[in-house]
């Protein structure tokens, strides 16, 4: 991941192609197919993927995976659009499965965002069972008791590139609330954080914990504060860290490199089943990495524990540089 200080809010397409092509002059010279890989994140998709993925091309003069997210015309992915939304309700379907006989059928979501994350899994979310009730962005958030009309809100965010409060002047069942913290005060039996890093703290987790909330997964990076994750320990919320429930994304980006480099272009069926598979072999990683440390349901001990040995035995293994 990189970052910079260009806000591409209220720019032309032009100026964000400019900005695109000379972030990537820089950057070529660091990445690589056999290096580093680049993805989307916030405020970056297909569109500045495309623009930096042709300046790569035109710079270096070769055709590789050295970029994931890109055109399907071009070496994208089928499912890779939605595989982090998707990826992080399969990760919870498998721990509600495992660790408390459950499932997504008959819950009440809400999903914070309203980006790429957060419109799939809403719509995951829903085809297994569950009812989404509030999304959000930046301006504040919509609460809708019937469930959230996946269609209308793909057209304002997708579509129209339009604020949330467009949703509830089209649904008469839904209320637009400004700011983003309340959303957190909606009862709900399982919250998705899929917006940003540390947007929800101590005061919203207990929140949570008061209406009944008895799961929380990550599909941001690290929307839970430190406190936040303390509160959800204590009170036996099955708290699933962004470091491995929203790993979805980069694991179908690993599947777009295989296919690049293959010369192959899978169905969506078969980039579905193996985001599917692999979101199920960590939440057992971390799993069985909480109970062999003694803290048995802890995913963020597990996840970290898990990482960590992997990462530890592997420079074992190849030698230690002095």
């Amino acid at each position: 991941k990189g970052g910079s200080d260009f806000d591409p809010k209220g720019k032309s397409d032009a100026e964000i192609m400019r900005f695109c092509q000379s972030f990537m002059t820089e950057l070529s010279k660091h990445i690589g197919q056999f290096t580093d890989v680049p993805a989307g994140d916030i405020g970056v998709g297909a569109r500045e993927i495309g623009y930096m993925y042709g300046q790569y091309k035109r710079l270096r003069n070769e055709f590789t995976g050295v970029l994931t997210g890109k055109g399907l015309n071009w070496g994208g992915s089928l499912a890779r659009t939605e595989a982090t939304g998707y990826g992080l309700c399969y990760f919870t379907q498998e721990a509600l499965q495992c660790m408390r006989s459950d499932s997504f059928e008959g819950k009440t979501v809400v999903v914070s965002g309203s980006g790429n994350v957060a419109i799939y899994a809403c719509q995951k979310a829903t085809e297994l069972g569950a009812k989404v009730v509030a999304m959000s962005d930046s301006t504040g958030y919509v609460y809708d008791p019937n469930g959230i009309d996946l269609d209308l809100m793909k057209d304002i965010k997708e579509v129209r590139r339009a604020r949330i409060v467009e949703y509830a002047n089209a649904k008469e069942s839904a209320t637009f609330t400004e700011g983003c913290k309340g959303i957190w005060t909606i009862p709900c039996d399982i919250a998705l954080p899929c917006a940003t890093q540390n947007e929800l703290d101590g005061e919203s987790a207990k929140a949570l914990v008061a209406n009944g909330c008895t799961v929380v997964c990550e599909g941001a990076n690290m929307p839970s504060t430190p406190e936040a994750i303390e509160i959800f320990l204590a009170n036996n919320v099955l708290y699933g860290p962004a470091k491995a429930a929203n790993a979805g994304g980069v694991a179908t980006s690993g599947l777009e490199m295989s296919q690049n480099s293959l010369r192959l272009s899978w169905t969506f069926e078969e980039v579905d089943e193996r985001l599917k598979g692999i979101m199920k072999g960590i939440f057992h990683a971390a799993y069985d990495a909480s109970v062999a440390c003694d803290a048995p349901g802890n995913l963020m001990v597990g996840a970290n524990v898990a990482g960590f040995i992997k990462v530890a035995d592997s420079m074992i293994a190849q030698g230690i540089a002095y």
